[in-house]
């Protein structure tokens, strides 16, 4: 899906940014962002609405509740909501962690088992309100939405109004790069740190241990993409590639690239993928598994560490592509974007395609 002739924009380098609140340095897709602004001023900069993709079914010992957080941890929420209700945390259900420095809105489950629902409109904190609340018959689970939906304005917005349009619309049409946002790694990249002393032999918690095995594989797969970023490979084919459907965690091939194959490239049904490291054999053949297998060489005492913490391989599309993204200037420096993203993909990522800080 490469254009066959750059443009002024993608012309320019795509030398990776110096880390900022919004770029990891990693490489751009379109080159040098033509904005400079500043994301997250104030929570209401950055609005999050989570999608489940279905209703509550309306009975069952679960309630199933609509909340709005501001400045708050969803985990924090999670326990407030059990002290609430007198519960155990464990009855308290969640399908994603949410930004803390945003106003969000997620669905809650809190296991009632025979109790009557408390008076959720006194929930005692300000930043946290109970929006709608019924019932529902299955704990939340982790991963278990469709996507969020996401109101962002970059505010003291500098730079090439012209050239951003042009990249927004190549956002719309191509999407970006689909790297782990810096969220993922923790304070200054600390989780990798910690990832590499857990994995030589430091004693962490159990549920810690989840987030530095994320950590490490999360830092294999983008340097993956950011090769193939660097190779204008990263929505078009390698030799021996996998290929990611949309929309879903099913993935198939290699198989030779074929004109079926280009056809649903192009109409973003299916996208190449890269490896979420762990034991077994790489499925990738050819071109992209010698580049995936050297990677992960370079990367060896992660990869290392994953098999021996029997994770298995498995895959993640090299391409983000946001939903009903549309734009407008809510000032002459101020930017308003919106888009739906599936579950597992980040909006600083489609932002720092567009602007730096």
């Amino acid at each position: 899906m490469s254009e066959s002739e750059e443009t002024p924009v993608q012309a320019r380098s795509r030398e990776p940014a110096e880390s900022t609140s919004i770029n990891t340095p990693l490489p751009w897709a379109y080159g040098v962002p033509p904005l400079k602004a500043q994301l997250r001023s104030t929570p209401d900069d950055f609005r999050v609405e989570e999608v489940l993709g279905y209703d509550a079914d309306g009975q069952g010992e679960h309630a199933l509740l609509w909340v709005e957080k501001r400045g708050a941890n969803t985990d924090w929420v999670a326990r407030e909501l059990a002290k609430f209700a007198g519960v155990a945390q464990v009855a308290v259900g969640y399908a994603g962690m949410k930004d803390r420095h945003a106003v969000t809105r997620q669905t809650f489950s809190v296991q009632l088992a025979g109790k009557p629902d408390p008076d959720w409109s006194t929930f005692p904190h300000a930043d946290v309100k109970v929006l709608a609340a019924t019932r529902h018959s299955r704990k939340l689970k982790r991963g278990a939405l469709r996507g969020n939906r996401f109101v962002l304005v970059l505010r003291q917005v500098q730079g090439d109004r012209d050239a951003a349009e042009h990249v927004l619309q190549q956002i719309a049409r191509r999407g970006v790069p689909n790297y782990y946002g810096e969220q993922r790694f923790g304070r200054e990249g600390g989780n990798v740190a910690q990832a590499r002393a857990m994995f030589a032999g430091r004693r962490v918690e159990r549920d810690k241990r989840s987030f530095l095995l994320s950590a490490a594989r999360s830092q294999i797969f983008n340097s993956v993409l950011a090769a193939r970023v660097e190779r204008d490979a990263w929505d078009s084919p390698l030799d021996g590639d996998i290929w990611a459907l949309a929309g879903s965690r099913s993935w198939f091939g290699p198989e030779p690239f074929s004109e079926v194959l280009a056809e649903r490239l192009a109409r973003l049904d299916i996208h190449p993928s890269g490896p979420l490291w762990g034991q077994g054999e790489l499925p990738s053949k050819g071109a992209a598994g010698a580049l995936e297998q050297s990677i992960a060489e370079s990367y060896s005492d992660l990869a290392a560490g994953l098999v021996a913490a029997r994770m298995d391989q498995e895959r993640r599309p090299l391409r983000l592509v946001p939903t009903d993204l549309t734009w407008r200037w809510l000032e002459e420096d101020a930017l308003e974007l919106s888009f739906e993203l599936p579950a597992g993909a980040y909006a600083t990522v489609v932002v720092r395609e567009l602007a730096q800080s």
